[in-house]
């Protein structure tokens, strides 16, 4: 047999049809299906199912095919020619219906999509002519299948030409079979054409001219249509094959207003033409059912769906889905109505238009009202330990509380979201939100944040969670690294980067060890020989396409230390790989195969690629990055990578072996401290190209340097257990990662890490410190190359609150002892790794219920909370048994073979009795033998005179409930009872002998007691009791019930109520209980007469959880399914799950699906609802009570729903509405951001419902990996006022944000666009960074400053006032940028307009300052009162004609306003009294004062606003004696210039009464009399000063201080001392004689 070629062997189907088939059968089935073929009815099913038909039998045909010779088949060609005519008439009057979209029953139709075309065809090409046919090239030509192909034969009407074309495609296909070159099958073509030809003239028939007429009409009408055909067909589709249907525009989401109009757009592409459907919430849209509500059109490939008149039920999730034969597709878009809440005017809405007043303000919900979101029961600061489970949770308070609608709640660490994972789970009951770590590590160290949102309003709230290293397995060895991600991926190496630990185990780390992981397997294996210390690492020898996880671990001279958390799992392949296995197929598996090829294009030697440079250099790898060449073919390129010696050009070629598909590559084995250069070649089959240019030389090593250490480390007091601490970034340091702190206590020596994952910033508080202790801290950074020195210490500081005392958050009010009910849980996830314990009685369904706080369903004033949606992955340990008197020991589940039959019941009591009947109640045995109870038989006996009688059986069927009613008894006879249980061991021993009970009618009004009580899930805070309502109820029905605990050892009195008001249910979930205490409990019924006897006692019952218990979580798939799931690992071999809802078992629920398989159970809701509502619960028979239970309450309805319609239907999460600002150039940024993009994502602008495109006049940018969506406006122009969307498309996540910028909104963003753009232009030059403006200094002078920028050597200022130039003597050197003019003593004379300009040859920027009017005025007053500040204290000075009284201020100006006022009167002027102003002296003067003169004096200075006020005091006994102070009359002179060895002699008159004290002073010093300078004071009156002989010593400054009781006053003179032959040398002039000058002191 011939060989095949190499694309006929993977689709053999091709050559059986094309070499076995026989011709005949061939075209008798190609007739046949034409004349079977049904009227085509656009739409309609039979569509695609003649389709698939005439598939199936045309593979029967092939398949019955017989081989045959092709003398055989060109024999009978041109007979089943003949016969197809009809059938091609058929198909091209189809294709010319179709093509103007008509349907018409006359028209026989055929649909090609799963046939072989008849006519040979290449890959991608449309219709050709016949000279197109035979200008084909003659490669191989493959049959490929196509759509709708219309065909040239069977649209003429000679037969002689249907004969000609039928001989031609019989040649080609057996050239093709048989391998044959095509010139041969031309020459075959051409010889039977000429054939055909002469037969043609020989039949020629002769016509009449109408009828030849009326042919020649039809040849061109048919020629007609089959152009126009074809064209359309090209337009349509250029290769001629179906596709599936494609959104070209998708419907946008809307929000409107009742009564409004809506209207949804899409336009759709596709072949054949798809049929859209519209759907609302996933029901087919009928506008039949509603008239008049929807109108659905479709014109010119637009579909339009509008609603008429909008109602809240409209609001919902449409779809429009559209169809063809090649698949289905839809788009979402959603519609909220919103609704008034008030007075609705229908006038105020018109059909599409609102016309609400501006001030309506509507939250997105619909309700005009504003939320108030409080946090209670916060979590605190965390600590944990790596490998531990962890849980923080608050409860969330919104008011009002709107029934229908959630808040949007979302957790951040750092400020970065948290999203779900398999480390950390995330949960909302409805009014309690939960964030569960299953395993700690140190990357979930950080800061975290609750944010709570409902509508416009939002509250948050942040506590941190510290993260400690887990025990070393090596003492000394260093903890484990953290955050190992993947930064590049290549199919032949993954370059690894992590985060250095902060403990290195007393020693330094020496490096790392990189281990890796095929994904699915457990091998791990270590990928470095010797320890790297760069925290970047590629790691090679990966095998290509197969994934891999990675962890770090450190080593120091101790040992290797715990391994890091595993990375992420990444692929080892080329990007370009990833983003084809990425992208969508081109053609899906339809039944048809599609071949395609490129066009054959001449071989191109590739180009040099581009962009060559070196990315990142260590002393270990160097890792190259180019661009792909612009000149390269069609086909795949690779590239060969070049080094050589720096200086040198011997280069040499890296990957001889293995050629790179990608433009990035790494490079190893260089010699550390080298220099190298290197280039890139790229290759293809034409051969390979010439080299890109050669990198910068690049020495190997590492050219990321060790951070510096930080400095000026400053701790401050924060709280009772914590530190702020503050310190400097480290200088010049790149790539920083963030920053260690350690914390030491003063003394110890040791030190300890504050926080285990780097902190960015320079500000840390460190938790969990000693109250009273005094600690000192130390920093030190981090980056890729390592950790910096330690920083030094800082001061030490005592741990205590900054301001008053502290209470710690953890100490919680004890309200266990609050009357009537139990306080809320306070903490966080329940440990799991505390035991629990069995109950006492298990009772009828054996209910459980989970204890985790999540949210509150209230019964009575006692709160039931649901579990957390957390999944306990870890393995417990056997669960244990609890003693009846609450003692725990260990009993795990037994075997079957350890069997035994139970224990006796215990506690019989009378629960109702009648005339002759009594109802018993018990409690079942604390042993139960290792199985279920099955059943309990009673036994009765007589006891008459205190004599018991025989005992009798009173049940032979054995009874299932711990209660039975005991019938035809004697009235008013007693009897005892005992009660014996049964398992599928037998039957246990009886009970002890019950107490004597008398069979009479029981008549009391309140009810009897509840029996049954029993407890279940039993977790370390709570429990679940249940109990049945009593037998007797009373004269009335019972109406609730209430339950009283106390501790089992606590006395009788110590009973309280857990319910103050009855409860309706008979279960209660009791909340609060301290971990490890044992309680007991009660149960009383109630009716309308009162309250019943309480019941038998349940317990005593210990709090602890079971170590492996789990709970049951919820979960909603991504068809929106939603199922509550639990999992038990401690079943025994015939244990069984039970699910009940409000602890009633569920079975057979129509509402409910339950599939259990192994350790697992799913409960499936099939359309939750209200009628769901309740506490679901799951028991696990045959163990020690393992139960869990979930709550479902409206809340939770809500969210669950919520969540299933997001799973359904998801939408992009958006983070940052759309926003708009204006930038430094005056250019327009629009944004938004959504939480997350994938690579798939795609952003449609729309402006005014017109979509938008990257062009001249918007540039748009997509960051996929920060969610960021940009576009950039140069210049905002009229018609850009509007409305702008970003529509957002993630797979099937959908998302949308609006901006409205129209009116005074538009013009006010336009206006600052304009302002920017000119401030932009102005800054180009010489400009002001601040405008000039004025200061008052403390010298009460004016300093007009202003603040330059952008300014040169050749820049001037030039001053104005008033249009003046003023002179300048000081040159500005604009160093500090600040230009200054100073003004001296400012006063009115200095008003005006002042201006300061500033020009070189770029440009020039002026400011103005008016400093008139008002402006001038406030200068004004701020100088005066500056000056009234600077006024000293008043001071009194003595005169000869009196006192005066004065102060000095800096300058006096006549705005400055000066009051006097005595004992708060105003001072009247006299000639005696006056005021005035000398200089800068502001005085007071009074002459010959009186006593009437004494009292307090102010002085008020007012500088227009305020007044400053300065005060003395005169009163006292000093006013009527004023005149006999001490004080020196005269004699003394100022100077007194004295020849050397002369006598001085010197008097004066002192006067005062009483007669002042006289001293001397020199130069401020006191001076005694001695023989040398004689001092006397006589008769009271009369001091002289004696100086026999002058010497130069004697030169100074002299006083005279008088002294008495009422002041005293000091007189001052020099005495200059010249020697006659220095006098007359120097020529000094004889200094002028003055008045003398007094100090004086009242």
């Amino acid at each position: 047999m011939m060989s095949l070629p190499f694309y006929q062997k993977l689709h053999q189907h091709y050559d059986r049809s094309y070499r076995n088939k026989d011709l005949r059968t061939t075209m008798s089935q190609y007739q046949q299906e034409k004349r079977s073929s049904a009227i085509y009815t656009h739409g309609s099913t039979a569509y695609s199912a003649r389709s698939s038909a005439a598939h199936r039998q045309e593979s029967e045909a092939f398949s019955q095919a017989s081989t045959t010779s092709y003398q055989q088949q060109a024999s009978r060609a041109s007979e089943l020619a003949l016969s197809s005519s009809v059938s091609q008439k058929a198909a091209s009057a189809y294709n010319y219906g179709y093509s103007r979209g008509r349907t018409d029953s006359s028209l026989m139709l055929e649909d090609y999509s799963s046939k072989l075309s008849p006519q040979i065809k290449r890959a991608r090409k449309g219709l050709l002519s016949g000279e197109e046919k035979e200008n084909l090239p003659s490669d191989y030509m493959v049959p490929i299948f196509s759509g709708r192909q219309v065909h040239v034969s069977g649209i003429t009407d000679t037969e002689e030409e249907r004969i000609k074309e039928a001989a031609a495609y019989i040649a080609k296909r057996k050239l093709l079979a048989s391998e044959e070159g095509i010139t041969a099958a031309k020459q075959s073509t051409v010889s039977k054409q000429s054939t055909s030809t002469l037969h043609q003239e020989e039949a020629f028939e002769k016509k009449s001219r109408k009828v030849a007429i009326r042919e020649k009409a039809e040849h061109l009408e048919l020629r007609k249509t089959l152009e126009e055909t074809e064209a359309y067909h090209r337009k349509l589709n250029e290769d001629n094959l179906l596709h599936a249907p494609e959104f070209v525009i998708k419907p946008r989401s809307h929000t409107v207003w009742e009564k409004e109009n809506v209207k949804l757009h899409c336009s759709v592409a596709g072949w054949p033409e798809p049929r859209v459907t519209w759907y609302k919430n996933q029901v087919p849209i009928n506008v039949h059912a509603n008239p008049g509500k929807y109108i659905i059109e479709s014109r010119y490939g637009m579909h339009t769906l509008e609603i008429n008149a909008c109602d809240f039920e409209d609001t919902a999730q449409y779809r429009a889905s559209a169809m063809n034969v090649k698949g289905e597709l839809s788009a979402y878009a959603s519609v909220v109505v919103k609704r008034y809440k008030g007075e609705f005017d229908e006038t105020r809405f018109h059909a599409g238009v609102s016309t609400l007043p501006l001030s309506f303000a509507v939250t997105p919900y619909g309700y005009a009202s504003k939320f108030e979101i409080h946090f209670d029961d916060k979590f605190d600061v965390s600590f944990g330990r790596e490998g531990e489970t962890m849980s923080l949770g608050c409860r969330v308070v919104i008011t009002p509380d709107i029934k229908h609608f959630q808040p949007e709640v979302q957790w951040y660490r750092n400020g970065a979201p948290v999203s779900p994972s398999k480390w950390v789970q995330t949960h909302w009951s409805g009014d309690r939100a939960t964030l569960t770590f299953s395993h700690l590590n140190k990357e979930d160290e950080g800061l975290y944040t609750i944010r709570v949102r409902m509508g416009d309003y939002y509250e948050q709230y942040s506590a941190y969670v510290f993260v400690r290293d887990a025990d070393a397995e090596i003492e000394g060895a260093p903890a484990s690294p953290l955050d190992v991600v993947c930064l590049d991926a290549n199919k032949d190496y993954i370059i690894i980067s992590w985060k250095q630990p902060a403990v290195d185990g007393g020693s330094p780390i020496l490096g790392y060890f990189i281990d890796k992981c095929e994904v699915g397997t457990n091998n791990w294996s270590q990928c470095n020989d010797t320890p790297v210390k760069f925290a970047r690492f590629p790691v090679t020898g990966l095998i290509e396409g197969r994934s891999y996880i990675f962890r770090v671990r450190a080593v120091n001279k101790n040992g290797i230390g715990l391994p890091s958390r595993v990375s992420e799992p990444v692929a080892a392949l080329d990007p370009a790989e990833k983003a084809r296995l990425r992208s969508r197929p081109s053609a899906p598996w339809t039944g048809q195969i599609i071949v395609t090829e490129e066009e054959p294009t001449e071989g191109i030697v590739p180009g040099p690629p581009t962009d060559l440079s070196v990315i990142e250099a260590t002393q270990s790898y160097v890792v190259l990055s180019w661009k792909p060449p612009k000149q390269r073919g069609h086909e795949g390129i690779l590239y060969f990578i070049e080094k050589c010696d720096a200086g040198a050009e011997n280069w040499q070629r890296v990957n001889t072996e293995l050629p790179v598909k990608s433009p990035r590559f790494a490079l190893f084995d260089l010699a550390e401290g080298k220099s190298y250069q290197f280039r890139v070649r790229c290759s293809n089959s034409a051969g390979v190209g010439e080299p890109s240019e050669a990198t910068e030389v690049t020495v190997v090593g590492d050219k990321l340097d060790i951070p510096k250490a930080p400095s000026n480390i400053i701790p401050s007091r924060n709280t009772d257990t914590s530190v702020v601490v503050t310190w400097e970034e480290s200088k010049d340091a790149k790539e920083l990662v963030g920053y260690y702190i350690e914390s030491s206590v003063v003394g110890s020596g040791k030190w300890e890490p504050c926080n285990n994952n780097p902190v960015k910033g320079t500000r840390f508080t460190c938790h969990g410190l000693t109250t009273g202790q005094s600690y000192i801290f130390r920093v030190r950074a981090v980056n890729a190359a390592g950790l910096s020195e330690y920083s030094q210490d800082s001061e030490a500081i005592e741990v205590k609150a900054a301001i008053g005392g502290a209470v710690s958050p953890a100490v919680w009010p004890e309200l266990s002892d609050t009357p009537g009910g139990l306080t809320d849980f306070r903490g966080g996830m329940h440990d799991t790794s505390q035991p629990t314990f069995k109950k006492d009685a298990l009772l009828g369904s054996k209910l459980n219920k989970a204890s985790l706080p999540s949210s509150s369903h209230n019964l009575g004033q006692t709160e039931v909370r649901k579990v957390s949606e957390t999944v306990q992955e870890e393995l417990s340990p056997p669960p244990q048994k609890a003693a009846v008197k609450g003692k725990s020991k260990s009993d795990p589940l037994k075997k079957k073979k350890d069997l035994a039959a139970p224990s006796p019941p215990c506690d019989i009591t009378c629960l109702e009795s009648f005339r002759d009947s009594m109802v018993l109640g018990w409690k079942q045995p604390d042993k139960t033998g290792g199985a279920e109870i099955t059943g309990y038989y009673v036994n009765y006996r007589e006891v008459i005179d205190g004599v018991p009688g025989r005992w009798r059986e009173a049940n032979i069927k054995a009874i299932s409930d711990e209660a039975y009613k005991i019938s035809n008894l004697k009235e008013n006879m007693v009897y005892q009872f005992q009660v014996a249980a049964m398992n599928i061991a037998g039957l246990g021993e009886p009970s002890a002998v019950s107490a004597s009970f008398k069979c009479e009618e029981w008549t009391i009004a309140v009810p009897g007691p509840p029996h049954s009580l029993k407890y279940s899930e039993v977790r370390n805070t709570s429990l679940v009791l249940q109990w049945k309502p009593p037998i007797h109820s009373g004269r009335t029905p019972v109406t609730g019930y209430f339950v009283d605990m106390k501790e089992a050892n606590a006395k009788e009195d110590h009973w309280r109520g857990l319910n103050e008001a009855a409860l309706k249910n008979t279960y209660l979930k009791v909340q609060g209980l301290k971990e490890g205490v044992s309680y007991v409990f009660r149960v009383r019924a109630i009716n309308q007469a009162g309250v019943g006897k309480p019941s038998d006692l349940a317990g005593p019952v210990v709090a602890e959880t079971r170590p492996g218990t789990k709970e049951v979580v919820v979960s909603v798939d991504d068809d929106g399914i939603i199922s509550l799931n639990f999992e038990c690992d401690q079943m025994a071999p015939n244990s069984e799950f039970t699910w009940s809802k409000d602890y009633v078992p569920t079975e057979d629920s129509p509402r409910l699906e339950v599939e259990s398989k192994g350790n697992k159970t799913k409960m499936t809701f099939k359309d939750l609802g209200v009628e769901d509502l309740g506490i679901y619960s799951c028991d696990v028979t045959e163990t020690d009570g393992i139960a869990a239970s979930y709550l479902i309450d409206e809340e939770e309805l809500k969210r669950l729903l919520a969540l299933s319609q997001e799973h359904k239907f998801p939408t992009v999460p958006i983070k940052s509405e759309l926003a708009v600002e204006i930038l430094e150039k005056g250019q327009v940024r629009f944004w938004m951001q959504a939480e997350k993009l994938s690579g798939n994502a795609k952003v449609n602008f729309i402006f005014n419902d017109k979509e938008i495109f990257e062009g001249p006049k918007y540039k748009m940018h997509i960051d996929r990996n920060t969610g960021m969506i940009e576009m950039f406006m140069e210049k905002l122009q009229d018609e850009d006022e509007g409305t702008y969307t970003f529509q957002v498309q993630d797979g099937r996540a959908t998302g949308h944000s609006t901006l409205v910028l129209i009116g005074d909104v538009y013009k006010k963003l336009q206006k600052e666009a304009e302002f920017q753009r000119q401030e932009w232009i102005r800054k180009q030059g010489p400009h002001f960074a601040e405008y000039l403006s004025w200061e008052v200094t403390g010298e009460c002078n004016v300093l007009l400053k202003c603040k330059v920028a952008n300014i040169k050597k050749e820049t001037h200022i030039v001053w104005y006032k008033d249009e003046r130039e003023i002179s300048v003597d000081e040159k500005h050197d604009f160093k500090d940028g600040i230009c200054t003019l100073l003004i001296t003593e400012f006063s009115k004379k200095d008003a005006g307009i002042y201006e300061v300009i500033l020009k070189d040859d770029r440009g020039k920027d002026k400011s103005r300052l008016k400093l008139v009017d008002e402006a001038f005025k406030e200068l004004m007053t701020e100088v005066c009162k500056t000056i009234a500040l600077s006024a000293t204290d008043l001071k009194i000075q003595s005169t000869a004609e009196g006192i005066r009284l004065y102060s000095f201020v800096t300058y006096y100006v006549d705005d400055l306003k000066v009051n006097w006022s005595h004992n708060g009167a105003a001072i009247k002027y006299t000639d005696r009294v006056k005021s005035g102003v000398t200089g800068e002296q502001i005085w007071l003067q009074i002459n010959e004062p009186t006593p009437n003169d004494k009292g307090k004096y102010v002085m008020e200075l007012f500088d227009g606003k305020t007044g400053h006020q300065k005060m003395v005091d005169l009163s006292g006994q000093e006013m009527p004696v004023l005149a006999d102070r001490a004080r020196v009359v005269g004699g003394l002179p100022d100077v007194v210039t004295i020849q050397e060895g002369k006598a001085l002699n010197l008097t004066c008159i002192v006067w005062g009464d009483p007669t002042p004290e006289v001293s001397w002073l020199k130069n401020e010093k006191l001076l005694a009399s001695d023989e040398h300078c004689n001092l006397r004071f006589e008769a009271g009156k009369t001091a002289y000063f004696t100086i026999s002989g002058v010497r130069t010593s004697d030169s100074g400054r002299y006083g005279l201080v008088v002294k008495n009781k009422y002041g005293s006053e000091t007189s001052d003179f020099t005495v200059s001392v010249f020697i006659p032959e220095e006098e007359a040398r120097q020529g000094v002039e004889e200094p002028p004689k003055g008045h003398k000058g007094n100090k004086k002191s009242p």
